[in-house]
């Protein structure tokens, strides 16, 4: 495919819907638009194209894009149980959202995390509903089977050369009693096997480049880049128009069919609350009128612990990157009396330490490096609004290791760790432990993972769906008590599911759309 540009068109007064945030749900709701009907439809985007940058489209590159041009720059705040330390939470400011600076993982967990949803009230998200448009979305490198799509706007591959780091993980996985598997986006996950990446012939396979590429020129849509959305406009109960600041100046326009907010777990919380829609005592304390009272705006906000890393010593030099520097993954649990697996891991092809564990270890010279965590994390959070303003700061809190069952499966993972790397199938490549340098004792472990915890920037349900008092939207992911509102983000997962979150949200946008056209 050709690179295209972004068509510069003047914006009109109104369209039929308004798609505010071109991230993995934003993207997949305005492709569906445009293909399923006759609507016009204006995306709203923060950032900018990010079309044709050698950065984002090099796999093996991703990595700094992390407080970069094209990130948030957003911090979790400091907390006791990770000793005080500020987490970084890179969060994709340009098309395709964080599909454009992720690790390109595909994956959708396990089946029950969305019978999960359904039994906790959001009605109609089993796993057997959603599968159809997780298919939906998919282009799978084995085409179409039971469980998996093809011809999809997604293309998701394998790796065609393994590293042999990443082989030795799968290897030794096996050593270690754990299963080695074909797909994990099969009928079942738990096992060692080679990644699902949005990859294809050696480039990134964003959001953008698979929804929004192929209609780029189609007179019905219309993209703003470098536009920031500050606020919503309600009329007689009802959203009929979004504001924007761009090139300095404000501007609104109108949807007369709806606006669907896609700009993240902490940006559509963000401008929920500066349009006077949340807990009413926050949007006293900011000095916001109260539009709607919804109490759980900015609430449930979960995300995955990740302990960054587990780093080795090398015997030789890796040689240069392949595939996103890792290329295999291994889903376990942390105890056999669990239904499903909780913890995650995958290899990294050099060091990926936290900057504490960088200050507090020798990671000098070729070293490999294990980054595990938790995906059955039960600890939650919040954020909220120091200020109302447009940009202004937010105090975001995952409440990492809250939950001493989190600390200890996160051990639990460490250990496991340090075992593989000990195994017949890394032989070629161990050259002894860096960090930690050397086995540790549980409480040795406990510190470490203090230290190391960092996040896999999964950050959601900050307006979850469901039937409580605190549910942000209803099962077909409008907002309660204002009509013409639709969210489509990570923001409306009750409870995160255990995976990467690009192909959750993929699936959220896509059903967003056919709710939106009656067609679901």
């Amino acid at each position: 495919m050709s690179v295209p540009i972004v068509p510069r068109k003047p914006v009109a007064r109104a369209y039929d819907y308004i798609v505010v945030g071109a991230g993995s749900g934003g993207c997949a709701v305005a492709r569906r638009l445009i293909d399923g009907s006759d609507a016009t439809v204006l995306v709203i985007e923060a950032g900018p194209a990010g079309i044709g940058i050698p950065e984002i489209d090099n796999p093996a590159a991703w990595v700094p894009l992390g407080r970069g041009t094209y990130d948030w720059g957003y911090d979790y705040a400091p907390n006791a149980a990770v000793n005080g330390r500020t987490i970084g939470i890179p969060r994709g400011k340009v098309l395709g959202g964080s599909s454009s600076i992720n690790a390109m993982m595909w994956y959708r967990g396990d089946q029950r995390d969305y019978d999960g949803w359904e039994a906790g009230g959001a009605e109609g998200w089993s796993f057997k509903d959603v599968l159809p448009y997780f298919k939906r979305s998919e282009d799978w490198e084995g085409g179409e089977t039971e469980w998996r799509g093809a011809g999809g706007p997604l293309r998701i591959e394998r790796s065609p050369s393994l590293h042999p780091v990443a082989q030795a993980m799968i290897d030794g996985s096996g050593e270690l009693g754990i299963p080695i598997i074909d797909d994990p986006n099969g009928p079942e996950n738990e096992g060692a096997s080679r990644a699902n990446l949005n990859i294809a012939n050696g480039q990134r396979w964003s959001s953008a480049r698979g929804y929004l590429w192929p209609i780029l020129y189609n007179e019905r849509l219309t993209i703003l880049t470098d536009a920031l959305a500050i606020g919503l406009g309600i009329e007689n109960g009802r959203c009929v128009s979004v504001r924007y600041v761009a090139e300095g100046d404000l501007h609104e326009v109108r949807a007369t069919s709806g606006v669907v907010l896609a700009l993240g777990a902490l940006d559509t919380p963000r401008l929920l609350m500066m349009s006077g829609i949340g807990n009413p005592a926050e949007l006293k304390r900011l000095g916001v009128d109260v539009h709607l009272g919804l109490p759980g705006v900015g609430q449930n906000l979960q995300d995955h612990p990740l302990v960054q890393a587990c780093v080795f010593r090398a015997s030789r030099p890796l040689g240069p990157l392949r595939d996103n520097g890792g290329g295999a993954v291994i889903n376990w649990k942390s105890s056999a009396s669990l239904q499903q697996p909780d913890l995650h891991a995958f290899p990294v092809q050099g060091n990926s330490a936290e900057p504490r564990i960088r200050e507090l270890y020798d990671l000098s010279g070729d070293v490999f490096s294990i980054g595990c965590g938790l995906m059955r994390s039960t600890s939650v959070g919040y954020m909220r609004l120091l200020s109302a303003a447009p940009g202004g700061a937010m105090e975001i809190q995952p409440n990492y290791l809250a939950e001493k069952s989190d600390l200890d499966a996160l051990v639990i993972a460490v250990e496991t760790m340090m075992e593989l790397a000990a195994t017949r199938s890394y032989a070629d490549w161990f050259g002894g432990y860096a960090a930690p340098a050397r086995r540790l004792s549980r409480a040795e472990i406990v510190d470490y993972i203090r230290d190391a915890c960092s996040t896999f920037f999964h950050v959601s349900g900050t307006c979850k769906m469901g039937k409580d008092d605190m549910a942000v939207v209803d099962s077909r992911l409008r907002v309660q008590g204002i009509e013409g509102l639709t969210i489509a983000d990570a923001s409306v997962m009750p409870v995160i599911p255990t995976c990467h979150t690009h192909a959750p949200v993929t699936m959220i946008g896509e059903r967003a759309a056919d709710f939106l056209l009656g067609a679901a």
